[in-house]
């Protein structure tokens, strides 16, 4: 996560993928939200939190997905770092 902020200088992507992962975790499932709520949510433009869930889901920290082209998407918080132990635990085994 340290790459988001030192090495791709995208502070704004770090915050708003904390609080996405943070909503996601209270609410046990993919949330539901616009850009501009998650803007306000975060204390951010909407253009900057538009920028930030593009570049988190370029970098495959976070999946969208949408019922149609207009729909307001559902956001995931991926943790491939989480995931990436848990195989190498179970090579161990």
């Amino acid at each position: 996560m340290r790459d988001l902020v030192g090495h791709d200088h995208r502070p704004v992507s770090f915050l708003v993928y904390l609080w996405l992962a943070a909503a996601q975790a209270r609410a046990g499932k993919p949330l539901q939200v616009s850009y501009q709520e998650l803007a306000e949510s975060v204390g951010v433009s909407k253009s900057a939190a538009q920028a930030a869930v593009g570049w988190l889901i370029r970098r495959k920290l976070l999946t969208a997905t949408k019922a149609n082209a207009t729909a307001v998407p559902f956001y995931a918080a991926m943790t491939p770092w989480k995931e990436a132990s848990r195989r190498a635990a179970a090579r161990d085994r």
